[in-house]
């Protein structure tokens, strides 16, 4: 898991709830919560873009071999799914099939950065600067690793 220390954290976690209807209430329900996890508005500051995991993982290790830190990363229990964040708008865009968009209307489960959850968990947490994974890289960044994967035969 990404990430930096207890300042980095904190920031994240500012940055995480400025979408929140009302802050004050997510920080509440992550602290109450004995998974570690909320709701967030998708759509407002990001859209997730959800991968199955075994092209998930070869798309994010193109990715950090790339220039420049993957947005933050989400997987699920189990690693059956990774959630992408990139900028709001591109999952009514997105046209990949078998990727999954959560945009405006949307609701996505996001746990506390840095606390293990037992279930979702960050691959690459939020630095708290707004950095979102670039559509266009994690495009040819998922081309690549589908590549990579059919050449392997899986």
């Amino acid at each position: 898991m990404s990430g930096g220390g207890a300042g980095a954290q904190q920031t994240a976690v500012e940055w995480l709830v400025s979408v929140a209807p009302d802050p004050e209430a997510c920080r509440g329900e992550w602290e109450r919560n004995p998974l570690g996890v909320a709701l967030l508005p998708a759509g407002v500051a990001w859209d997730v873009l959800i991968l199955p995991g075994e092209l998930g993982y070869p798309t994010l290790d193109v990715l950090s071999r790339g220039r420049g830190r993957p947005g933050p990363v989400l997987a699920d229990f189990g690693d059956a799914r990774m959630g992408f964040f990139v900028p709001p708008g591109t999952a009514s865009r997105w046209l990949a099939t078998g990727v999954r968009g959560a945009g405006r209307g949307t609701w996505i489960v996001v746990p506390y950065p840095g606390r293990s959850t037992g279930g979702v968990r960050w691959l690459v947490l939020p630095d708290g600067s707004g950095g979102l994974t670039d559509p266009a890289s994690l495009e040819l960044a998922m081309h690549e690793a589908a590549a990579a994967l059919a050449r392997d035969g899986r």
